[in-house]
């Protein structure tokens, strides 16, 4: 069943984690949006983020689940953006995408049902 996160990025120019190449990249509401989307739907971010493991073969690939069907909406809020989530995949894994992508620059405000 599906869940609908309500994420806050504070300060949306810290909103990056410590490795560039799987940290957020955009500037604006829509952008944001749309690379955690890219991170949610396809296996593209995973497959990045494992290659820079030590020893890539021994990551989970439980990890690395999509959800082709999840949704992202960003909308800026004065000098914040919010992002409204709606997945099937399982918190940890949102969380962990969310940890890299955006390292503490992220806030969850609401958890609901879809």
């Amino acid at each position: 069943m599906p869940t609908r996160y309500y994420i806050s990025l504070p300060d949306p120019a810290r909103a990056r984690g410590n490795d560039p190449s799987l940290s957020f990249t955009a500037h604006g509401a829509d952008a944001f949006a749309g690379e955690l989307l890219h991170a949610l739907n396809s296996d593209a971010w995973f497959q990045r983020w494992r290659d820079k493991q030590e020893d890539p073969d021994e990551v989970d690939a439980a990890l690395g689940a999509t959800d082709p069907a999840a949704t992202v909406t960003g909308q800026q809020d004065d000098l914040h953006i919010d992002l409204v989530v709606t997945t099937g995949l399982s918190s940890s894994i949102l969380r962990h995408r969310l940890g890299m992508l955006a390292g503490n620059g992220w806030q969850l405000r609401d958890v609901t049902a879809a």
